[in-house]
């Protein structure tokens, strides 16, 4: 590949992230569903016909951004899942983490949420729930490595946890949705969190 290559893909990777960043922005602010292309161009500050010189449809520019969460989410997830020597630290800084991401990027569970609702398979709904699964191995590993520990119940079943765990993030986001504000996560976190460890640590023996 020879520089005058190089300097022409990075604008465009730059404009294809911009589009990226300018979906969950609009997607903070309204409906998913109801962001047009003449939105995202106007976000950016490109024509429509710009636009599809980045992407040839809409469905594209959703796949790319479906890509850009997992490749950002993920990362986050595993190193919280790596943090500590103790599972249950791991698990307390995988939560803080993810929920320091939906706050810094509000857009983010209401993209999430409008993908899994649609009725019909994509695959921008499958990139999703990929990563969802990806995610729920990640707890389903430290929650092993905690009943291993003994920080758990020894009946604890792993993958009903892991979407306990995701559940209580979707609820803590749900209410902040209500709220109208990310913010309002932080002060709610604490009980939550306290709450799913109860949860997991009945019938531990003293």
């Amino acid at each position: 590949m020879n520089a005058a290559t190089v300097s022409l893909r990075q604008p465009a990777e730059a404009r294809q992230a911009e589009m990226v960043q300018a979906v969950l922005t609009l997607a903070a602010q309204q409906e998913p569903a109801s962001i047009t292309t003449t939105d995202i161009a106007k976000a950016v500050g490109l024509s429509q016909g710009a636009v599809f010189r980045h992407f040839p449809n809409k469905q594209a520019i959703w796949l790319n951004v479906a890509q850009w969460l997992e490749a950002t989410l993920l990362p986050l997830v595993q190193t919280a899942a790596q943090s500590s020597p103790d599972p249950l630290t791991s698990l307390g800084n995988i939560f803080r983490a993810h929920l320091q991401f939906v706050q810094e990027n509000p857009g983010v569970p209401r993209f999430i949420f409008n993908e899994l609702q649609r009725p019909a398979d994509s695959p921008v709904k499958q990139q999703v729930a990929a990563m969802l699964q990806t995610y729920s191995g990640i707890l389903i590993r430290v929650l092993q490595q905690a009943k291993t520990a003994g920080q758990v119940s020894p009946n604890l079943e792993e993958r009903s946890a892991a979407t306990l765990f995701i559940g209580s993030i979707q609820g803590l986001v749900m209410q902040a949705m209500l709220l109208g504000s990310s913010t309002s996560i932080q002060p709610m976190m604490a009980g939550v969190w306290a709450l799913y460890l109860s949860a997991i640590r009945q019938e531990v023996a003293p």
